[in-house]
């Protein structure tokens, strides 16, 4: 990591949480957490959430996923669901 935190940039009230979906996954990582944001094109193409977010690591107990229907849905599920494991995503 390069030693930079404090990074967020002011919030655009036209974006979402995918415009922050590199800073939060590197915060994470800065926290001890790994985690990764994949699509697949195969769930894509048979109507399933192609959409998936996983993390561990760190202060997380047990791993965590989340899956959505697009990049924005996925990563609000994420963060919520981070939230609710105690781990306060700064966004």
């Amino acid at each position: 990591m390069t030693g930079r935190k404090s990074r967020w940039p002011k919030t655009d009230s036209e974006g979402g949480v995918e415009d922050a979906a590199l800073l939060i996954l590197e915060w994470l990582a800065e926290q001890g957490v790994n985690a990764m944001l994949r699509v697949d094109a195969e769930r894509l193409a048979e109507g399933r959430p192609p959409w998936t977010f996983a993390a561990s690591g760190g202060p997380l107990e047990a791993g965590m996923r989340a899956d959505g229907a697009s990049a924005a849905l996925c990563l609000s599920s994420a963060v919520a669901r981070l939230r609710e494991l105690g781990i306060v995503v700064p966004y």
